[in-house]
């Protein structure tokens, strides 16, 4: 299993041999830093945790610096689940690069999505809203009936579809094919868009 750990930095288009553009996004990742590897005997399960985003050293607590175990100073963690039989191929102290990734590789990147605030049920599930003809009025954007009368026992069911807090979830997109790697500029490019605004941290797993 490949994984590694980046920030979005920006989208733009690239071209194929036959001049079509493509929607790609540039992901620039540092070396990950191996801190632990978990065992199913020990742990319960098995992971790698590794290490990113540096930071100063006096502003880690001893509990993080403990972790580190004089591996460098770094203020964000992340595990990766992968099989048992793969745990062999990392040990502490092991960088994770993006040259572990090849042109062609299908990847899965995750993180968290732009915040949008609190929006209506148009914007945020896409309803069509309301008619402006037969009588109705300022109706254009509202979320219609919610319950009442026979409809699940004259109640507001649970899950409806309503305003509230939109983004500012954790989302992952799946199938994304790697398009350029470039261990000099420690840059990734993936096809198509990946979540979270420009600086988000990504998962990349391939």
């Amino acid at each position: 299993m490949k994984f590694i750990v980046g920030k979005k930095l920006n989208m733009t288009q690239v071209f194929d041999g036959q001049g079509e553009a493509h929607a790609v996004t540039v992901i620039e990742a540092s070396p990950n830093v191996v801190t632990q590897v978990k065992k199913a005997e020990t742990d319960g399960y098995s992971a790698v945790q590794v290490a990113f985003s540096p930071a100063k050293e006096k502003r880690l607590g001893k509990s993080i610096k403990g972790r580190l175990k004089n591996l460098g100073a770094y203020g964000k963690f992340k595990e990766f689940r992968i099989a048992p039989e793969e745990l062999a191929s990392f040990s502490a102290g092991q960088e994770v690069s993006v040259s572990a990734f090849k042109i062609g590789d299908r990847v899965t990147v995750s993180g968290v999505s732009k915040g949008k605030g609190f929006q209506g049920v148009v914007k945020r599930h896409g309803f069509k809203g309301g008619s402006r003809t037969h009588g109705q009025k300022h109706s254009e954007r509202e979320a219609g009936s919610i319950g009442g009368g026979g409809r699940a026992g004259g109640r507001v069911a649970k899950g409806m579809r309503m305003a509230g807090r939109m983004g500012g979830r954790r989302v992952t997109v799946s199938g994304l094919s790697v398009i350029d790697v470039s261990p000099e500029s420690r840059t990734i490019v993936v096809s198509g868009a990946v979540p979270g605004r420009r600086g988000t941290w990504v998962e990349v797993r391939g």
